[in-house]
């Protein structure tokens, strides 16, 4: 009778450590929060793969939402409150008007000064009609990442056409850079070139790839295509115009954004490559 009270009692010893433990080993492992909602390029199918690389070989805890009912639904993402535990977030937006109680939990994020991180045409993540109160949102792009304030307007934010591509290439300058660990020195991605000069990135941003516009359909020069930074918050910032689900598929672009994950959380980027991501989402265009 003894034997079996001390060696209950030591079960239970043992599973209030367990759980203890893994609590506070949960505590410790930063969160990631994937917002996503873009119309065209299945970022809620891209991202969430990969989020699942995170997890299974990079120890990262992650949460990804979608704008419901689906991705051309531009005023609902539910839980964004999670983004009051993130460690980062990470946006793949276009055009979305979400209501004041969503706008709020993003604001929030971005006051506490924690990293973000955004792709392609989260440069115009939001579109509020002018005179609304929520329109200075319009501007996200500028005030989150350092890019242009939204698509055309004064930045003359365009690409050169849905029939290009882009030859992509590290600028020398960044070639140490703790994020191009890995990165090819040149690879094609399917991303139409957008063009964010003369203005953008904005003043301090280190420029990292370069972009070379293929078989544009105007006259086209080239355009940084990734850039770190620190935003108007006082955040780090890693941005890229690229994101075509194609692009996904590149290897060399998959380390691109592990790799930016891990810098942005002052993480060591990884010294082992885990290998390719197995990542085959096509590309829908605009879908109603």
């Amino acid at each position: 009778m003894a034997k079996s009270i001390v060696s209950t009692f030591l079960l239970i010893v043992f599973i209030h450590t367990t759980i203890t433990q893994s609590f506070a080993q949960s505590r410790n492992t930063p969160l990631i929060v994937f917002v996503t909602g873009d119309h065209e390029y299945s970022g809620e199918h891209t991202l969430p793969l990969i989020a699942a690389e995170l997890e299974k070989n990079y120890g990262f805890r992650t949460k990804v939402l979608k704008a419901y009912p689906d991705q051309n639904a531009e005023k609902d993402i539910p839980g964004l409150e999670a983004l009051k535990d993130a460690d980062l977030a990470v946006f793949y937006l276009r055009w979305r008007q979400l209501p004041k109680e969503q706008l709020d939990y993003i604001e929030a994020y971005l006051k506490t000064g924690k990293p973000v991180m955004g792709f392609r045409t989260t440069t115009h993540a939001f579109n509020y009609p002018k005179g609304s109160e929520f329109e200075k949102w319009n501007a996200f792009g500028e005030f989150a990442l350092n890019a242009p304030p939204g698509w055309g307007g004064k930045a003359a934010h365009t690409h050169y056409g849905h029939e290009s591509s882009t030859d992509v290439s590290i600028i020398p300058a960044a070639g140490k850079h703790p994020i191009l660990t890995g990165v090819a020195p040149s690879f094609h991605v399917r991303s139409w070139l957008y063009r964010v000069l003369p203005d953008y990135p904005t003043k301090g941003s280190e420029w990292l790839l370069m972009g070379k516009s293929v078989h544009p359909d105007k006259a086209a020069i080239e355009n940084p295509v990734a850039w770190t930074g620190t935003n108007s918050f006082g955040a780090k910032v890693f941005t890229t115009t690229l994101g075509h689900p194609e692009d996904f598929q590149v290897e060399s672009f998959q380390r691109l954004v592990i790799n930016a994950i891990h810098w942005e959380l002052g993480k060591p980027v990884p010294k082992k490559w885990k290998g390719k991501i197995d990542i085959n989402v096509p590309y829908r265009g605009m879908t109603k």
